[in-house]
């Protein structure tokens, strides 16, 4: 959490020096002042004109929210192999969340734009089986923890996101909402694992460690919307874990966006 806090505030920090006077805010519609003879003063609006001459956009914002379920693929199936069953895991409890907090970029013209955006990641597994997985070991290692039980027994990882994405909008209609198409890769930097577990005899417990994930993953994401609010899914073309045993287990998210526009 230390790592995050501290992640967090060096990126938004950065964004902070970068976005003041040098970007101009996306999608905002500048005026200026002009004399017209005999007219006095008149608002115009250099909008049209910036849009098609193209413009830098960027700064610290808040935006492409993603929450939806996660999903392993083991070589291409939905179904996990000996080697991986321990991570059998509850489909509708496993869960992913992400946000960018930062965005700079380039706007071609009102329909299309190109940006690099930085945010931050989890993928949350909700383990099935009454298991602990072993800190500091070369392999997968865990022991069983029968009788035991954990009302939850969560495995999940954070990230350090950096998207490059290729947004394209159609023309505002007369509610003034437009159709978006958001696409590209990004590359993760792993912040830590951790393992979350609840139960009766143990109360809560928690560790962390980076339990065998990747320390740098890439992949692409792809969302489609109306508004604000849109569909997302996110494939990692990477293994998630570093082990041997766990060659070929991928993982994809898919669910809901939020703050398209």
């Amino acid at each position: 959490m230390k790592r995050l806090i501290f992640t967090t505030l060096l990126v938004s920090g950065l964004a902070g020096v970068m976005a003041p006077g040098a970007f101009a805010q996306q999608d905002t519609t500048k005026k200026k002042m002009d004399y017209s003879e005999g007219h006095g003063i008149i608002l115009k609006s250099n909008s049209a004109d910036s849009a098609k001459k193209g413009r830098f956009v960027g700064g610290i914002t808040f935006t492409r929210v993603d929450l939806g379920f996660s999903r392993l693929i083991d070589n291409g199936s939905f179904n996990l192999s000996p080697n991986n069953d321990f991570l059998d895991y509850k489909g509708g409890k496993t869960s992913t969340f992400s946000f960018d907090i930062l965005q700079l970029g380039y706007r071609f013209n009102s329909n299309f734009k190109v940006y690099v955006a930085g945010g931050f990641d989890w993928t949350l597994i909700r383990l099935r089986k009454d298991i602990t997985i072993a800190k500091n070991s070369s392999e997968f290692v865990y022991t069983d923890q029968s009788p035991v039980h954990f009302s939850k027994n969560r495995f999940s990882s954070s990230y350090v996101h950096i998207p490059l994405n290729f947004e394209f909008r159609t023309s505002e209609n007369k509610n003034g909402k437009r159709f978006y198409l958001v696409l590209g890769p990004e590359v993760s930097f792993l912040l830590n694992g951790k393992i979350k577990q609840i139960s009766e005899e143990r109360g809560k417990e928690k560790q962390y460690d980076s339990y065998h994930f990747q320390s740098v993953r890439y992949g692409g994401t792809i969302r489609f919307g109306y508004g604000g609010l849109g569909l997302f899914t996110k494939y990692y073309f990477n293994d998630m874990f570093t082990t041997s045993q766990q060659a070929g287990l991928k993982n994809m998210s898919f669910g809901v966006t939020f703050g398209l526009n």
